[in-house]
């Protein structure tokens, strides 16, 4: 796979170094010499240029790449990189770095944006997830489908604790793709037993009711289900 990084900080360096681990052809294209650490990652091609400039994009050979990453430190910059990747050089796939999380909502399709990726909002995910436990955190979404991952950590006194997946009905567009237990991984089988402190793994859809997800958690019936109040 061949891949052009627009951005030689410390993000685009350790995408770079991932990449060519597994093999992968990589250019790092930077405005400012400063930037230019190229002994940091000898094995990629450097290209001291500016990445929001066509020019630039064509010496890099943007029309041959499988993926534009834009992962520069402004915003506007990688937005215009990847309009510029999709709609210029039809680059199959574009992943840009998102620096403020106020401008999540331009990066989409209308701005050549295929995968978005905020840091600001991964961490502090993270941070939620670490130390919550029995509330529902979204740790990441696609920004095509809109579908989401979500985790959540079982107290010990769940009513869901003790009780069968298969015996579970999860709201609509709503899978539960993983548990982990003991830092161990499961792929749940409608035979398994949730047990307090398994932290359950979600993948839900565009439409998924994350508030009925909710419900079912913390008490163990669904809405479709629930007894109608006379």
């Amino acid at each position: 796979m061949r891949v052009v990084i627009a951005g030689a900080g410390s993000v685009g360096r350790s995408i770079a170094r991932e990449l060519l681990a597994h093999d992968h052809e990589v250019t790092i294209v930077d405005r400012q010499p400063s930037a230019m650490r190229i002994a940091q990652v000898a094995d990629a091609d450097w290209l001291l240029a500016d990445a929001c400039e066509l020019p630039t994009l064509r010496e890099a050979r943007a029309d041959e790449c499988d993926v534009m990453v834009a992962a520069t430190g402004d915003d506007k910059a990688n937005l215009v990189i990847s309009l510029l990747a999709k709609t210029e050089f039809g680059v199959p796939r574009t992943v840009a770095r998102v620096n403020n999380p106020k401008n999540e909502w331009m990066f989409d399709e209308a701005w050549g944006v295929d995968v978005a990726v905020s840091t600001p909002r991964i961490m502090t995910s993270m941070v939620e997830e670490a130390v919550s436990v029995g509330d529902l955190v979204r740790i990441f979404t696609f920004h095509q489908s809109r579908a989401g991952i979500l985790e959540l950590t079982l107290p010990d006194g769940s009513p869901l604790a003790g009780v069968r997946v298969g015996q579970i009905e999860w709201p609509q567009d709503t899978v539960l793709a993983c548990i982990v237990r003991d830092a161990r991984p499961i792929s749940p089988s409608p035979d398994d037993t949730l047990e307090g402190r398994d932290e359950l793994l979600f993948v839900t859809g565009r439409d998924a009711d994350e508030a009925a997800l909710q419900a079912v958690l913390r008490t163990g019936v669904s809405a479709s289900s629930a007894p109608a109040s006379s």
